[in-house]
């Protein structure tokens, strides 16, 4: 009974994934609002650095590399949106 339960979850997790997805389709289809978007990001991501290179403690530096990673990974949300249309 529980690895039901646990794969119902598993499902709707996946589901509502899917569903977040393709809210975001109209974003990644256009490619003058994407690539602004990438240039946002761009941006950000030379403000973490900054932040990376005065960090005055380990916390600090840790949070501006969380910070960095999150963002690259922002960069492949147009394959994964792409790659869940298929």
């Amino acid at each position: 009974l529980r690895v039901n339960k646990d794969l119902q979850v598993m499902n709707n997790h996946k589901d509502n994934h899917k569903q977040i997805l393709s809210h975001l389709k109209p974003l990644v289809d256009n490619l003058k609002l994407w690539n602004s978007f990438n240039d946002y990001i761009d941006h950000l991501v030379e403000q973490d650095h900054k932040k990376l290179e005065q960090a005055e403690n380990t916390q600090d530096m840790y949070r501006a590399q969380g910070s960095i990673a999150m963002l690259k990974r922002l960069k492949y949300l147009r394959d994964e949106v792409k790659h869940n249309g298929k």
